[in-house]
């Protein structure tokens, strides 16, 4: 098969979504198929050429780091596209991985070329949006026009509505199936009628660098103070600021490192400042990235009702290291090997202290050797070869029909 993925950003930046398109190409040339991915052109310090699996649409850069961009979807993208997969063998299949421009182009595209569509939630934009603009339902309502017009003739006919969820079921009306990466997630977009069935199809780590990285951890526990490692983008909605203060007031005798880059690290950096064993270590590779989190003792996953997984804390499963957990959904979907933070439903001075609390309780047991051990059934299906298998599945059946 020769498969296309469409995403928002490229795959070189930063985020889980980059981190999982890039592991599904490579397993899926793995298996002997083709894989083109369409996504804007990078722009700023990190940007290279991509290589020739990749399309790199004429786009701008959106945030001050100029680590992501965007490509405006309409005629001359289209263009530029199809005169760029002239060169390529002919297209079986798109699989959208993305919510916004590159949903747009990857939705035009098929529909100009009658080719069946995969498209894999990866964002709950609601909770997204809300949480990085108290202008949310504006947005949404300008997201909503947007994809009208920007899909208007391709697919199903335009869908109504202004909330997030009218936005997703727009984007699912070209769909021939869609795709979630958790049954939490799978689940509200078939109450709120986005698609059904949803096929449940987790992110995955790559299974050769999860042996490597578990074949260089020490077979017994370092000595020391208990290590907790925080990874993720600096920006409101992974709650940063809000663990640092709970962790601030804990008082744990503790070492925590934290792994990423964003427009809150400093803001961050002042909350620890007094706090000798805090570490920002910035954004690090994926393969560096593993090896921190098998060489921890908890991962902190601090945002709440955002992630649709929350690729972090199978990471740590996968590597034998528990996690302190504050989203609800995201602990029930791992099933064991946490710490559960209570209280989500609360205010955030409340989710603060019960954060706080939690972070005690962990740091006691793994001092007293009692910290819980990860699922070995979520530890085996959070392998990228499984993941692989299943989505191949997925495509099989769209093209069968």
């Amino acid at each position: 098969m020769h498969i296309v993925f469409f995403g928002d950003q490229h795959l070189d930046s930063l985020g889980g979504a980059q981190v999982s398109m890039r592991l599904q190409r490579e397993f899926l040339e793995r298996a002997g198929h083709t894989v083109t991915v369409v996504a804007p052109r990078m722009h700023g310090p990190r940007a290279s050429a991509s290589g020739p699996a990749s399309v790199d649409l004429p786009s701008m850069p959106i945030t001050v780091d100029r680590e992501y961009s965007m490509s405006w979807p309409g005629r001359a993208a289209d263009r530029f596209l199809d005169a760029a997969m002239t060169h390529r063998p002919p297209v079986d299949l798109v699989h959208v991985q993305a919510d916004f421009w590159g949903a747009f182009i990857g939705h035009r595209y098929a529909s100009r070329h009658g080719i069946p569509v995969v498209h894999t939630m990866h964002n709950r934009v609601d909770v997204g949006i809300a949480a990085v603009t108290p202008l949310h339902r504006p947005v949404l309502a300008f997201l909503n026009a947007w994809r009208r017009r920007a899909l208007r003739g391709a697919g199903e006919q335009p869908v109504p509505g202004r909330d997030g969820w009218a936005f997703l079921r727009g984007l699912a009306a070209g769909a021939a199936a869609v795709t979630a990466p958790s049954t939490h997630f799978a689940r509200r977009l078939e109450e709120h009628d986005v698609f059904s069935p949803v096929d449940v199809i987790w992110n995955g780590i790559d299974d050769d660098l999860r042996a490597a990285t578990l074949a260089a951890a020490p077979d017994l526990r370092v000595p020391g103070r208990p290590r907790f490692v925080w990874l993720g983008r600096m920006s409101p909605e992974k709650r940063l600021l809000p663990f640092l203060e709970a962790f601030v007031a804990s008082g744990v005798d503790a070492d925590l490192e934290i792994i990423g880059g964003g427009g809150q690290r400093a803001a961050a950096e002042k909350i620890v400042a007094a706090l000798p064993h805090v570490r920002f270590a910035g954004r690090l590779t994926y393969p560096q990235t593993l090896a921190r989190i098998a060489a921890a003792d908890a991962l902190v996953q601090t945002s709440i009702g955002f992630e649709t997984q929350g690729m972090t804390p199978f990471e740590a499963a996968t590597l034998g290291t528990p996690s302190v957990i504050s989203d609800p959904d995201i602990a029930a979907e791992l099933g064991g090997g946490l710490w559960a933070v209570p209280g989500a439903e609360g205010s955030e001075a409340q989710r603060i202290s019960a954060l706080s609390e939690t972070l005690r309780l962990a740091a006691s047991d793994i001092a007293n050797g009692t910290a819980p051990a990860p699922s070995y059934e979520v530890a085996e299906a959070f392998r990228q070869s499984s993941r692989t298998a299943a989505m191949i599945a997925v495509y099989q059946r769209v093209l069968a029909r």
